[in-house]
């Protein structure tokens, strides 16, 4: 049986916040432009260029980065007149902003942040919202004694596949939840993740935890509860028998030197990073609250690009074959039986809408521009981005000591209860809101 219903809950769907009007009912004075700026303007950098409305509720008008060259793509994106600074403390003590995007590499996010965050900025920090769980309760505890707006950019929450298997879960149409697998096939490892900074644990801890994060706050999330203990094993298996490494040209970002013809097999990749020190290959196995289980598998060298999340209840599983394409679908089986491709329910996804993922990275902006305008609940949340990072943390400690069992260590709960209420908006956010502490909710 298909099922197109679900198709509703997709970004853009009325379940989904949306960015405030410039123009109010009622003849009021039109709201102006959000003041915004961004550091870093590398790859994800175009998080931002979502953000530039100028005349419709926001504008980027300042942005920083420590490589002038990088400067014409933000004339490019923003204008002639965006100001341009080589410092973000430069740009801090010379612009009125009301939130920035902080783009930069992950091991930068945690001073950046709790910066802003002290001089009372709304900061949208990109994932992972630190390298280690100490960094990601500092950023939360800055953001509680400076009452400015936290937001992180776990950008799959508005993926129409994540939201429809969290919809058919919370339905009932598995029952309870009791295990979630993910296989992640990454199939662009060689040129994403180990030719620049990514491929040195300095600047990110692991890719358990870089490229993980995504997936584990995802589990959490259709869980509907966080890891407390983890054991994991893996390796660098493949791309540490790669003798070049002699790096890219200073300034380059990963799209200067991506090439999907050339770079396979995956030993065949030259310019590898000159510190080439994290794993290709991570396994993972968690224990979530409530005796949920779940399984996280990670490759840089498949030669296929996506992920698969299997859920399995005490009623049924669902499965999602694809995960952003146009032929993306969630498959639930129900019945008993042998082997069979004819699911008992199919969810086809919607075409993939206009931006990065799907479409998914212009309704997280979307999403960030309306909570620092308004407050009110989000999707997204930064306590839960800070427990994706500690089971990621928690699983590369286990993966690098052979397998060894390792406990999550929790949040503070005067943390939780603090996100729990909102940031400080006066909206009190409930289970279907980002901003709760519990059970993954996000």
């Amino acid at each position: 049986m298909t099922d197109t219903s679900l198709a509703s809950t997709s970004p853009g769907s009325p379940t989904s916040p949306s960015p405030a009007s410039t123009a109010p009912a009622g003849g009021q004075a039109p709201v102006r432009d959000l003041r915004l700026g961004v550091i870093g303007l590398g790859l994800r950098a175009y998080l931002a260029q979502e953000a530039h409305h100028p005349g419709e509720g926001s504008a980027v008008v300042a942005a920083a980065d420590t490589a002038p060259g990088m400067f014409e793509r933000a004339r490019e994106w923003f204008g002639d007149d965006v100001h341009l600074y080589s410092g973000h403390r430069e740009m801090l003590a010379a612009e009125e902003l009301d939130a920035v995007f902080v783009i930069t590499p992950d091991h930068t996010h945690e001073e950046l942040a709790v910066e802003l965050l002290e001089a009372g900025v709304a900061v949208f920090v990109e994932k992972p919202l630190a390298v280690t769980t100490e960094g990601c309760d500092r950023v939360l505890e800055a953001a509680r004694a400076g009452g400015a707006r936290l937001y992180v950019g776990h950008n799959m929450r508005h993926m129409p596949v994540v939201r429809t298997m969290r919809e058919l879960i919370q339905r009932g149409e598995i029952g309870e939840v009791k295990a979630i697998w993910c296989r992640h096939f990454v199939g662009h490892g060689g040129d994403f993740y180990f030719k620049d900074w990514h491929a040195d644990r300095r600047n990110t801890t692991g890719l358990l935890l870089q490229k993980g994060a995504h997936d584990l706050d995802v589990i959490h999330w259709l869980a509907g509860a966080y890891t407390e203990r983890v054991t994991a094993l893996g390796g660098l298996t493949v791309y540490g028998d790669i003798a070049d490494r002699s790096g890219q040209a200073p300034g380059a970002v990963m799209p200067d030197w991506y090439d999907p013809e050339n770079n396979w097999p995956p030993l065949s990749n030259t310019g590898l990073n000159p510190v080439v020190d994290v794993e290709d290959l991570s396994m993972m196995v968690m224990r979530l609250e409530g005796g949920i289980h779940a399984s996280y598998q990670q490759c840089h060298y498949t030669p296929d690009y996506w992920r698969n999340y299997t859920v399995i209840g005490n009623e049924g599983r669902l499965e999602n074959f694809g995960d952003h394409g146009e032929t993306a679908e969630v498959r639930v089986w129900k019945r008993r039986g042998d082997y069979r491709p004819d699911a008992d329910l199919v969810v086809p996804m919607p075409s993939p809408g206009e931006g990065g993922h799907g479409g998914s990275d212009p309704m997280l902006v979307a999403e960030f521009l309306r909570f620092v305008r308004s407050g009110g609940a989000t999707d997204t949340s930064p306590v839960a981005a800070r427990e994706a990072v500690a089971a990621g943390v928690a699983a590369t400690e286990s993966l690098r000591a052979d397998g060894r069992p390792v406990t999550v260590t929790r949040v503070a709960p005067e943390l939780a209860d603090w996100f729990a209420g909102g940031q400080g908006s006066g909206a009190g956010q409930g289970a279907e809101g980002g901003q709760s502490s519990g059970g993954g909710q996000g």
